[in-house]
């Protein structure tokens, strides 16, 4: 495969000086000629085969998360998700700037750090860390970190509100009502279940008169509503757009855009009793986060840097934000709409949705260190139809990273290095087009790359894997239809037929680490690695590489190894200590035996 290299406009000439394969190849089992194959380095100053860059900027977004407590499975997820979603794009050749972050103002803040006997901003930069620092683990490849508590945040949030406020949306009055301090909103009494509790939460909500300013919201009403019948694509999947219409149909109420009785937040403008709610406050992150943090923050400026975003990523719960508030916000600020708002379902365990605030996460870290970033990855993005709810059960996380990732991508790998290395000198015989030709074999592979492809653009992640997994199935088939193992044993034309069904099986093998490349990252490095790539040549790929014809005759693969280690449950790892037990044991008797019988 030819590395192409990045070079400036300004880049005349690209030094080309590569390594030549030094090989000593005696065909003692096969009467082949190895075509030697010369890596050429190609400077793309002028012309590239990738695909063309887009101007505009593909943005996509995760909530910017709450900071009462330490990550928890439901953020990763969103995260995951993003991110696959990101390296998708990247890998189309667009520019992309993904966004995320962490929400560090309000009454939960406040009130988690006094608890903890800490500040809010101590509390704030540890947690933020802990995010930061699961995202590194998760191989999450974010663009922006925003923090609202960052200065450029603040001057965004404030001129925001000022644009707002001249534009006469912006009044003071008396709110008396139910709040769920959790949501960090006032309720509906129909909103609530018994004992006016929070359906989200579960917790009662608490009676407050406050005297705040409040956003003309039921200005925007018809606006929202034109906006939604006219592109109805703005709120996904569609059964959220349904929701969001239900709430606008039944009646838009202004709400309270500060607090009067917290300290821990941005003051408004001009009257440094109140600071600014929290949703008023933290939604500005996804346009504040543009911002170049050389530069003194200006709102028009940062605007142009990337806005508006091409996709929010959010869960159920905070729908009504993004899809109600955040739009006509905008609009009022004089702003464009994000072109998508995405609100996904929850992960539940036992039943219930996972969340800081009813006490039973999952804990990510403890997922990664004992299963591994590409299996808590792959498990979450193909076993939960995105959009829906999803469950969680280790069974059923083992079960399928092995039965996928182990077996299905791995083995076939593993078992083809090995006859490869066995029988070929660990060479590739052929170019993947000349052993491919006249094999309706390749023509399968390209539907299902297509196949997934078309998933990706849809956001249909789980469909994305199914595709690319059903890529490692028909490699399977091939492979155990074609037995090279007895072709090479033939001897004559059958063992050169059989050294090309390789060169086809590493071929689908080498486009599944692409193809899978926005789930698993990191695994599709290592089957790069395994297939004779250099880290330059791999991070050089594109989604256009998943056209067949990457590997070239002369290619050396690196020793078989592993790509993706079994995991073992907690049974079969006793199962194996009885058994070891037991033999133990049995040898232990015939010793005596035999100690006893020489000793007659």
């Amino acid at each position: 495969m030819a590395v192409r290299i990045n070079c400036s406009i300004q880049n005349t000439l690209c030094l080309l000086n590569p390594p030549l394969f030094s090989l000593r190849y005696r065909a003692s089992r096969l009467k082949l000629k190895p075509q030697l194959h010369r890596r050429a380095l190609f400077c793309t100053c002028a012309t590239t085969d990738g695909p063309p860059q887009s101007t505009e900027p593909y943005v996509v977004t995760t909530p910017l998360y709450y900071v009462n407590a330490p990550p928890h499975m439901g953020s990763a997820y969103t995260t995951i998700a993003a991110d696959a979603i990101a390296r998708f794009q990247r890998l189309l050749g667009k520019k992309v700037i993904f966004i995320t972050g962490t929400d560090e103002h309000g009454e939960k803040i406040a009130t988690a750090a006094m608890a903890l006997g800490s500040s809010p901003p101590d509390h704030c930069n540890l947690i933020s860390q802990s995010y930061k620092t699961l995202w590194k683990d998760l191989d999450i490849s974010y663009d922006k970190f925003i923090r609202t508590t960052d200065s450029k945040h603040e001057a965004i949030v404030k001129e925001f509100y000022s644009r707002v406020l001249a534009n006469g949306d912006i009044y003071r009055a008396d709110y008396d009502g139910l709040y769920c301090v959790n949501c960090e909103e006032y309720k509906d009494e129909k909103e609530l279940i018994d004992d006016n509790c929070c359906p989200v939460h579960l917790k009662p909500c608490v009676s407050r008169k406050e005297d705040n300013y409040f956003f003309a919201l039921s200005k925007y009403q018809k606006a929202l509503e034109e906006t939604l019948n006219k592109n109805p694509n703005f709120v996904q999947p569609s059964f959220r757009l349904n929701e969001v219409q239900s709430w606008i149909k039944s009646g838009l109420r202004d709400f309270s855009i500060s607090r009067a009785s917290v300290d821990w937040g941005i003051p408004v403008p001009d009257d440094k009793t109140q600071t600014i709610y929290v949703w008023f406050d933290a939604l500005l992150g996804y346009i504040s986060a543009l911002s170049d943090s050389q530069e003194q923050a200006d709102l028009q400026k940062t605007v142009s840097s990337g806005w508006p975003a091409s996709l929010h990523l959010i869960g159920k719960d905070i729908l009504r934000f993004h899809a109600v508030y955040w739009p006509a916000m905008l609009m009022s600020a004089g702003l464009s709409l994000p072109k998508m708002v995405f609100g996904h379902g929850f992960l539940t365990k036992d039943g219930m949705k996972m969340g800081k605030s009813l006490g039973n996460t999952l804990e990510p870290n403890d997922l990664v260190n004992k299963f591994g970033t590409d299996a808590v990855r792959y498990f979450f993005l193909r076993e939960v139809e995105f959009g829906n709810d999803g469950d969680y059960s280790e069974e059923r996380f083992i079960n399928i990273v092995n039965a996928h990732l182990a077996n299905t991508i791995g083995n076939l790998l593993n078992r083809t290095l090995g006859l490869l290395k066995k029988n070929c000198q660990s060479i590739l015989v052929v170019d993947s087009t000349t052993a491919a030709e006249g094999n309706a074999f390749k023509d399968d592979v390209e539907k299902l790359v297509d196949k997934a492809r078309i998933h990706y653009e849809n956001l249909s992640l789980s469909s994305a894997c199914e595709a690319v997994l059903e890529i490692g199935n028909v490699g399977n088939s091939y492979m155990d239809q074609r037995a090279p193992w007895s072709l090479f044993k033939q001897g004559g034309t059958a063992a050169e037929a059989a050294a090309k069904d390789l060169v086809i099986i590493l071929e689908t093998v080498r486009i599944i680490a692409i193809a899978l490349f926005p789930v698993t990252p990191s695994l599709s490095w290592r089957i790069y690695a395994q297939l004779g790539y250099s880290r330059d040549q791999f991070d050089a790929t594109t989604w256009s590489d998943t056209k067949w014809g990457g590997l070239k005759g002369g290619q050396v693969m690196a020793q078989p190894k592993p790509v993706f280690a079994r995991i073992e449950n907690q049974t079969e790892v006793e199962d194996k200590g009885v058994a070891i037990g037991k033999t133990v044991k049995s040898k232990g008797k015939k010793l005596k035996q035999a100690q006893e019988v020489a000793g007659a």
